[in-house]
């Protein structure tokens, strides 16, 4: 297990610490592979560095093996449509281009706050990809697909998870998108 990119914390088989995930995050671990979800690891963190540079600042994380999960949306025919992306922090989703196309919509753009929280059940800036709402698009970069292990949320924002790349790449509705992310 690959649980070096959480720096100085300590971290714990995910499924061990219930009490540091978002429900949803749970459930969809607990549905896992037994060994798939014993990759995954979580550590408990001040709620208050869970935005990606203060915490890869306090608990030296590197920012290049830390991931981001956003949440978009658009609309089509009267309808919304929602999708996640998983990009690395040290990039920005292509949002009104590939992921417009891929959800196709006139225009996409990033899910109001409170509304990503109440489609996903998890906290604003703990948004993780493990759990997201069945049936949403998961589009994820090469680039943290390829990866070792990121850091990413645990759907609350008191913990982060460690998580091999190919896991999140073979998660229910994901697909590996070329072109998702562009370097800031």
């Amino acid at each position: 297990m690959s649980w070096a990119v959480l720096g100085a914390l300590r971290a714990a088989p995910a499924l061990d610490r219930p009490d540091l995930l978002a429900d949803a995050v749970e459930h969809a671990l607990a549905s896992l592979d037994p060994g798939d979800a014993a990759r995954v690891g979580v550590a408990e963190i001040d709620p208050a560095l869970a935005d990606t540079a203060e915490f890869c600042a306090a608990y030296a994380s590197p920012l290049e093996s830390s991931a981001n999960c956003v949440v978009v949306s658009g609309r089509r025919g009267g309808h919304v449509r929602f999708a996640a992306c998983v990009i690395l922090a040290t990039t920005r989703a292509d949002v009104n281009g590939v992921v417009r196309k891929r959800l196709d919509v006139r225009k996409a753009s990033f899910a109001p706050m409170a509304e990503a929280v109440e489609l996903t059940g998890m906290d604003y800036g703990g948004i993780t990809p493990i759990g997201l709402p069945a049936g949403w698009p998961l589009f994820v970069a090469p680039e943290v697909a390829a990866a070792r292990s990121v850091v990413i949320g645990s759907g609350v924002r008191a913990s982060k998870l460690a998580v091999p790349g190919a896991l999140l790449a073979s998660l229910p509705g994901a697909e590996v998108v070329d072109g998702l992310a562009r370097e800031v």
